[in-house]
């Protein structure tokens, strides 16, 4: 049965119809996991000479103190990056095909996920390099026994935190109450963890607790994702009280009004619209690495600190922005049999990805703790988003063909289907056009003739705009059939 269902995946795969951008992300991704292998598989053999060299101490130690980071991180990444292996469940419910064996292949099919193996690239030189330098071979095959057995706990409890919000929840607040309490030296948890690593190697029993947490984190898998596997499970939902939000003050606005009353409850009532709202708001922060001594590098580089100020602005932008007009996807075809003007659609989605960038300058405030300077770029970089990256959103929406999925938090940052060399070559001047007007300036001139070049050309896109809307509504009409099209694939 398991040869069937790799057939199933391996047809559609090759008989998708976005084939040729199918093939091209699975190149990128094959260069970009070398490219990772590499950088690990360097890193295992290096890191006990680097840590023996630089602190003086014991490598593996040091590996095991802080080792609790590594894992946390790992976790994270997954959550944000990794897919989660889905099958069409449901013509399968209707053949006599066992849940078990269902269940069992996906379970399978995520544990050869590139994300665990991976890590054995950095673990297994690393090991060779301890046996090689007198530590005792046994041990060691033990301390390695636990560390995959752990690198695989997060493989399934990244399946678990994906489907449930409130673990979710629970598990970042702990991460971030952690990190604060470490930084202010209030406790510092590796103190405690570097217990439980190191005595994975001096103990001849501490690695088998990773192994029955695997097991037991992969029994609860099993027994919670069979017993969810059924044709309407999620399809009805208890409701305590309904309510309706009307946004009356927007009918003043007419046809653009009912554009954005409709966007404002997507994103109020859906979980996917929601998880990227979200995740904007996370770009607030992301001038933090640039802007203090995170980076040194960077602290005093301006010309990556526009970078940042760019993202600082545009979270709402880049995340909810970039998929328009997917985020109708579900009942575009009805759209597009209604008397409905392409302009007024077009302007809708152009005013909402500017609410949330205006939105998104305010609540960057704080960054004048840093600096009248550094909010100056950061302003700039607002009106930059506002006149001119929130018409290449639009413009690059014209040729993201990608289906959403409005009751899933998945892939939140996007999706392999989103990929074509039409959409990167839009993408490059969102960022490159204003770094590179502000180094223009800032080389010749000075640094304020730097960021008032980046504030010119956003007034003027805005001052554009209604040609750039007819150039944009033009090419929305030429792609329609081919989007229509594209909508109706669920695979």
């Amino acid at each position: 049965m398991f040869s069937k269902f790799i057939a199933l995946e391996w047809k559609s795969f090759f008989r998708s119809p976005a084939l040729t951008g199918n093939l091209i992300m699975k190149i990128l991704m094959v260069l970009g996991a070398l490219w990772f292998i590499i950088s690990f598989l360097m890193l295992g053999i290096g890191s006990y000479f680097i840590i023996e060299d630089n602190f003086k101490q014991d490598p593996l130690e040091v590996i095991n103190k802080y080792l609790i980071y590594y894992f946390v991180a790992d976790i994270l990444v997954r959550l944000l990056l990794q897919k989660i292996p889905v099958v069409n469940v449901k013509p399968l419910l209707t053949l006599p095909v066992k849940r078990d064996t269902i269940v069992k292949f996906v379970l399978g099919k995520t544990a050869l996920s590139f994300f665990n193996y991976l890590h054995a690239f950095l673990f297994i030189p690393f090991c060779i390099i301890l046996i090689a330098k007198d530590y005792n071979p046994l041990n060691v095959v033990f301390w390695h026994l636990g560390i995959m057995a752990l690198v695989y706990c997060n493989n399934y409890l990244n399946m678990i935190l994906n489907d449930k919000d409130n673990l979710f929840a629970i598990f970042i607040g702990f991460i971030i109450l952690m990190a604060v309490l470490h930084y202010y030296d209030v406790f510092d948890i590796t103190n405690y963890t570097s217990v439980f690593f190191y005595g994975m190697y001096t103990t001849n029993y501490m690695f088998v607790l990773p192994l029955l947490a695997l097991i037991g984190l992969l029994m609860y898998s099993f027994t919670y994702f069979k017993k969810h596997l059924y044709q309407d499970t999620g399809l009805s939902k208890k409701q305590s009280q309904a309510t309706t939000q009307d946004y009356a003050w927007l009918n003043r606005y007419g046809t653009l009004g009912t554009f954005l009353k409709n966007d404002i409850k997507l994103i109020r009532r859906n979980k996917r619209s929601k998880t990227t709202v979200l995740l904007s708001v996370l770009f607030l922060f992301y001038g933090v690495l640039f802007f203090t001594d995170a980076i040194d590098v960077y602290k005093d580089n301006s010309f990556m600190q526009m970078f940042a100020a760019i993202f600082v602005t545009g979270g709402f932008l880049f995340t909810f922005g970039q998929f328009v007009p997917s985020w109708d996807s579900a009942y575009y075809p009805l759209m597009m049999s209604q008397n409905i003007k392409y302009r007024e659609y077009i302007s809708s989605k152009w005013w909402l990805v500017v609410i949330g960038t205006f939105i998104s300058t305010l609540l960057a405030l704080p960054y004048l703790y840093y600096g009248i300077d550094i909010y100056l770029m950061i302003l700039a970089a607002g009106v930059f988003n506002i006149g001119v990256n929130s018409h290449l959103i639009l413009l690059g929406g014209a040729y993201i063909k990608t289906p959403i999925d409005l009751g899933s938090s998945k892939q939140a940052f996007g999706d392999k289907k989103a990929f074509n060399m039409k959409t990167m070559l839009l993408s490059l001047p969102k960022m490159i056009l204003p770094m590179a007007l502000y180094g223009l300036g800032t080389a010749f001139i000075s640094h304020n003739w730097g960021v008032m070049l980046v504030v010119i050309a956003g007034i003027a896109g805005f001052a554009l705009r209604n040609k750039v809307f007819a150039m944009v509504e033009k090419i929305y009409k030429t792609e329609k059939y081919a989007t229509l099209q594209s909508y109706k694939q669920k695979n």
